[in-house]
């Protein structure tokens, strides 16, 4: 067994990259939702306590940054807020019907008839309220304001995490071809 360590031919490629990971204690959301599952049944309505993080790489800056994380975590804290202590609702499910008359929120499944003021609810744009889904609304909702907060910044990974309970999350992250 060889145990010496191996040398690094002289002409050998590599990659590297960049990166920032966040993962602070207010990157979370309590939000109440039910699964819609693919043979039209729907679990309880109930509710989670959130926690999200975000891995963001990019090529370095004039400053040798990836970013200031002093404008970023207040992005991704704010997208996290928008879900906090609402309940969060999916637009696009074919077995969920939802209006808005602007004080109130109605949401029909089958027989079931939810009303809810409009300040209680975060309809998303979204399948199904799964974790996966979740973070990748929350991904996009990210890339979304941190291009306006920081607009010369070039993205080339970003992932999201989301925790619905201790050791049990989901991801999403959308990478860039350069």
């Amino acid at each position: 067994m060889d145990h010496e360590p191996r040398q690094t031919p002289k002409n050998a490629e590599f990659s590297e990259r960049h990166g920032i990971r966040l993962f602070k204690e207010y990157f979370n959301f309590g939000s109440a939702h039910f699964l819609i599952f693919a043979d039209g049944t729907r679990e309880e309505l109930h509710g989670h306590n959130y926690r999200a993080t975000l891995e963001l790489d990019a090529a370095l800056d004039a400053a040798w940054l990836v970013a200031d994380f002093l404008k970023v975590k207040p992005v991704f804290r704010a997208v996290c807020d928008s879900l906090d202590h609402r309940t969060l609702l999916p637009l696009r499910n074919p077995n969920l019907k939802v209006s808005n008359d602007g004080r109130e929120v109605t949401a029909w499944f089958g027989e079931d008839r939810y009303i809810i003021p409009t300040r209680d609810v975060c309809l998303l744009d979204i399948e199904n309220t799964a974790s996966e889904l979740l973070a990748r609304w929350i991904c996009t909702e990210f890339i979304r304001e941190i291009g306006q907060a920081l607009p010369t910044l070039e993205m080339d990974r970003v992932l999201v995490t989301v925790q619905e309970s201790p050791g049990q999350s989901a991801l999403y992250e959308r990478k860039w071809a350069r």
